[in-house]
């Protein structure tokens, strides 16, 4: 038997605030499929959500999903459906579920997919439970079909950072893009396993790698005899600028 969803209070974040302020260049472009499109604006609503679901650092050609995007063009899916491919894909997993604990990768999904952030910490330990009762596919299945994403963009819509920007405020809330994909304890395991280590060369392998000795030697010869050249050229080119030698 799974555990339900915890209860957590609301707190009053800028999505929670009624806008009456006239649409304007500070609100966030709506991508739709709710009526029939041309090839580009399909292209538009599944690039859009690309960038929301894997944000912009991870706007790869390797984390494409033609098929989705097959079916999506032909109507065969929803956008929702679609949100729920990327999410599921062996990318999405490997890049964001797999380096992160199921706390930070609850909040990620609920900024990308629910387009806000959490609430508290209870809102968090609520959704890494169910993450780690129901599963990665369980978990998504449970923020797709929560009664917020289904008010909020239903089948058509690409989620988006909800009303980010309030125009009675000199800052609006930061883009979730600013997240890193990973924090500071799966840096540190790469670090323990060599990474980031300049000192020691470049990474080979994932080992530190020391050029030969030869290798340094030459390169550091290379470097004096190209500086002397430098300096003689500039001390010629001074000398002629004063009439002592002629070039």
């Amino acid at each position: 038997m799974t555990i339900p969803l915890l209860s957590y209070p609301l707190s009053s974040q800028n999505q929670r605030v009624a806008g009456f302020e006239v649409p304007g260049e500070e609100q966030p472009k709506i991508y739709t499929a709710e009526t029939i499109l041309s090839d580009s604006e399909k292209n538009e609503v599944i690039w859009s959500a690309y960038r929301q679901i894997f944000n912009e650092q991870q706007l790869l050609k390797s984390n494409r999903q033609i098929g989705l995007e097959s079916q999506l063009k032909a109507n065969q899916i929803t956008v929702r459906e679609f949100i729920r491919g990327l999410v599921l894909s062996p990318n999405f997993r490997e890049r964001n579920y797999e380096p992160n604990n199921n706390y930070r990768f609850a909040q990620m999904c609920v900024q990308r997919v629910l387009g806000r952030e959490v609430y508290d910490e209870k809102e968090k330990l609520a959704w890494s439970i169910v993450l780690a009762t129901k599963g990665l596919e369980g978990f998504v299945d449970a923020l797709l079909g929560s009664e917020e994403y289904l008010d909020n963009f239903g089948d058509d819509v690409v989620p988006y950072q909800r009303r980010r920007i309030i125009a009675q405020r000199t800052e609006g809330d930061l883009p979730f893009a600013r997240m890193p994909r990973y924090g500071a304890d799966y840096r540190t395991k790469l670090e323990e396993l060599g990474y980031f280590k300049h000192e020691a060369g470049v990474s080979w392998g994932g080992a530190p790698y020391y050029p030969p000795e030869k290798v340094l030697l030459v390169a550091k010869w290379l470097t004096i005899a190209g500086a002397s050249v430098i300096g003689l050229g500039t001390l010629a080119i001074a000398l002629s600028a004063f009439g002592w030698i002629s070039l």
